[in-house]
């Protein structure tokens, strides 16, 4: 799958989100190593805490149907960069430690993109080798 039929995957899932609250639309497409790909998009809850973020959403897909090895993930937004927060890039790494991540938002000189890796954006990520296991 190209890098541009992640992003319009994610783009197309950003669509669906639940979002009375920011407004702020998200959209995620997780690439399975088998080569799946689970979307995602941010649901909102007025308890805020209960808010899904799209990766999570997308990730929490995907294990559900069996998937454990991810390559690529799309993120979209309308606005601003949505790179991961803190509590996606762990879930991400609990999967994916070499995740490449793809990022595309719409901007005031357009529609951006970047790309860089979950190692970049956790650096010394805690993940299931910390504890001496192999999943």
């Amino acid at each position: 799958m190209t890098d541009a039929m992640l992003y319009q995957a994610a783009r197309d899932a950003m669509k669906n989100a639940y979002v009375p609250y920011s407004g702020y639309r998200v959209g995620a497409a997780l690439l399975a190593k088998d080569g799946r790909l689970f979307t995602g998009c941010n649901i909102e809850n007025a308890a805020y805490g209960n808010t899904l973020c799209a990766e999570r959403t997308a990730l929490v897909k995907a294990v559900s149907e069996g998937a454990r090895a991810f390559t690529k993930i799309a993120i979209a937004a309308s606005g601003s960069a949505p790179f991961p927060c803190g509590a996606c890039r762990q879930s991400l790494y609990e999967f994916a430690p070499g995740l490449e991540v793809l990022v595309t938002w719409d901007g005031p000189e357009g529609q951006q993109e970047r790309k860089t890796t979950l190692a970049a954006l956790l650096p010394e990520g805690f993940g299931p080798l910390s504890l001496g296991v192999e999943v």
